[in-house]
């Protein structure tokens, strides 16, 4: 009961727009340039709600409608997990900002975009979904806890999960304390039930005493340690140099571990 199949991708950094560039970069088919990214836009939104969310909102609606795109599913009647460091940095800082002020005159708008599940609220209302979602924050591992978290709610419930994981770089004065280095974000459509519609075929192993897999090119190796989103690439990168689904496959397994921290590592064994 440890296997999981990848049905899709929602990718979204600089010079990682998009699940098919991102994995062209990844594979090595093209250079990695950390060009300007995309703006998100969040069009599954209505207007008038698209234009009260912030940044952090928009970039994970962006990958999370991506990859529910390309796996095909019913956003409406799937589950979601969705993880993230720090939450909305930009509306916590104007928060405190406003509370040095006299009066304190928080925004409603900035205090109804605090709380760590906004994304998840704002995913509802453009999908209508009405399944089961959980927001969490583990830190630099929040990766990792989220993948375990979206992984034993679709065993459990045999059913597919939406894995939504985003961080974006802190403002000033908190990136003195904790820093950020370029926004990330990803989603990954998760089918315990194995089937012929897949990307890979993940099998998870907890509590391996084994570093964290690291990446060879050097950039993306800052953007890697740099976002904890970001420790996503390991696994993004075995997946990215997997056949396409339908091509004659000669591939190996390959393994990924991902940290989760006191606890040791997650093993990840990736296969077509």
């Amino acid at each position: 009961m440890n296997t999981l199949q990848v049905e899709g991708v929602g990718l979204m950094a600089p010079g990682l727009a998009g699940w098919s560039h991102g994995r062209a970069v990844l594979s090595g088919a093209r250079p990695f340039v950390a060009e300007a990214m995309p703006t998100a836009i969040a069009a599954l939104l209505p207007a008038n709600e698209r234009r009260r969310t912030t940044a952090t909102v928009k970039l994970a609606l962006q990958v999370a409608q991506e990859a529910a795109l390309q796996a095909d599913i019913d956003p409406s009647t799937t589950p979601t997990v969705l993880a993230s460091s720090g939450g909305d940095s930009e509306v916590l800082d104007k928060i405190c900002a406003a509370l040095t002020l006299p009066d304190r005159p928080v925004s409603p708008t900035h205090f109804h975009h605090s709380v760590h599940n906004t994304p998840a609220g704002y995913w509802s209302i453009a999908t209508r979904c009405a399944a089961a979602s959980l927001s969490l924050s583990a830190y630099d591992d929040s990766f990792a806890a989220g993948l375990m978290e979206a992984a034993a709610l679709a065993w459990t419930d045999r059913t597919r999960v939406l894995l939504v994981a985003y961080d974006l770089p802190l403002p000033f004065p908190l990136s003195e304390r904790r820093e950020i280095v370029a926004p990330f974000a990803v989603a990954l459509v998760l089918n315990p039930v194995l089937t012929g519609l897949r990307m890979a075929i993940l099998r998870l192993t907890p509590n391996v005493e084994r570093p964290a897999s690291r990446l060879d090119d050097p950039q993306l190796e800052t953007l890697r340690l740099g976002n904890p989103a970001a420790r996503s690439l390991p696994l993004l990168e075995a997946i990215s140099n997997l056949p396409l689904l339908g091509a004659i496959s000669h591939s190996t397994t390959s393994r990924v571990t991902l940290s989760t921290g006191e606890s040791g590592g997650l093993e990840l064994e990736i296969e077509p």
